[in-house]
């Protein structure tokens, strides 16, 4: 039975799948709140019907106290906040994301209950659909620290939830695709930039399942109406190639370049020897840097077809009136133009 959310705060509103869900549930009529963290600016683009409560709120410095008071008079919580794999700890990598993850998010779910708060849905990661898959059966989470404390994250908040009373959902996020007003895509860090001034892009010869992220805030607001407490939603629309991926970034910015798939036997080569440049180095990262180019990025990270019409069929994508949205091919190519929209690619 669909729930009647009035009432929405999303924590982490200000940031890219955030803003976007909090777009889709201003179009359903929603109310939506946030607060924005003391480092984010935002410009005139902002919608202003995204009532913003405070512009110096830190979740990972605030107490459950604070937090329930915060949260008090809405019926429905999203929690879209967190490290990025790739931000490096200062500290063991474990600690760190377990800290930002799991203890901060369920302080964030004591606090909602305390509030009154009756429905939440947490983003999580794809890695965390992966890892209970029998061609991976836990591994990720025992190899990468990042990916154990995503794991541990959606065990605890199920538990910190109960039906009937704060009923919790967990949606599993693949690569994301798209822009927003203001800001810079992290693709350009994450892919271009590496490859700016090497004559070809060599890397691994597997491949993702990828959404724009209006889909992605699709399910958001799909999972606050319809999902049900304890379930673990992957999301996804397309399969690609991760060169299938450069190619159609560098189409969309007009530079020419080839592309190749590191065979399997080199990969895994070179993911060996960065593991150990990186131990070396005392690196730490939330992905086991070595492991992940040789035994992750040469897999295939797909959604079957079922899975992803399971998905929408589950949250009544149908019955909101969500057709196809716009899709994951559309997002790189916005991405890729955002990247590079005021000066030309070098």
């Amino acid at each position: 039975m669909a729930f009647p959310v009035e009432k929405v705060f999303i924590i982490g509103g200000t940031g890219f799948i955030g803003y976007h869900a909090a777009l889709a549930f201003l179009g359903k009529g929603i109310s939506v709140s946030s607060a924005s963290m003391p480092d984010v600016r935002l410009d005139r683009s902002f919608p202003k019907g995204i009532r913003i409560v405070s512009d110096q709120f830190d979740v990972f410095t605030a107490e459950e106290k604070e937090i329930a008071g915060l949260l008090s008079g809405y019926d429905t919580l999203v929690y879209a906040v967190g490290p990025d794999d790739r931000e490096p700890p200062d500290g063991p990598a474990y600690p760190f994301f377990y800290n930002k993850l799991v203890y901060q998010c369920v302080k964030v779910m004591n606090g909602a209950r305390t509030a009154g708060v009756q429905r939440v849905v947490i983003l999580n990661s794809y890695f965390s659909w992966f890892d209970r898959q029998p061609e991976f059966h836990g591994r990720l989470s025992n190899d990468h620290p990042y990916i154990r404390a995503r794991v541990e994250q959606a065990q605890a908040c199920i538990a910190a939830g109960a039906a009937g009373i704060m009923e919790v959902m967990i949606l599993e996020l693949p690569y994301i695709f798209g822009v927003m007003p203001g800001r810079i895509p992290i693709w350009k860090a994450v892919f271009l930039d590496r490859f700016t001034n090497m004559p070809l892009v060599l890397f691994p010869g597997g491949g993702t399942v990828a959404i724009h992220v209006k889909g992605v805030a699709e399910a958001i607001v799909a999972s606050a109406i319809n999902g049900v407490h304890g379930a673990r939603y992957p999301i996804g629309d397309t399969n690609l190639k991760y060169c299938e991926i450069f190619r159609m970034m560098y189409a969309a910015i007009g530079v020419r370049k080839k592309i190749m798939a590191l065979p399997p036997a080199i990969a895994r080569f070179s993911g060996f020897f960065t593991g150990v440049v990186f131990a070396l180095s005392r690196h730490r990262s939330g992905l086991n840097i070595g492991k992940i180019l040789g035994s992750v990025l040469t897999k295939n990270l797909y959604l079957s077809e079922e899975t992803i019409q399971w998905v929408r069929h589950e949250l009544g994508f149908e019955s909101l009136g969500y057709p196809k949205s716009p899709s994951a091919e559309d997002g790189i190519r916005e991405a890729a133009q955002a990247c590079f929209n005021e000066k030309n690619y070098p």
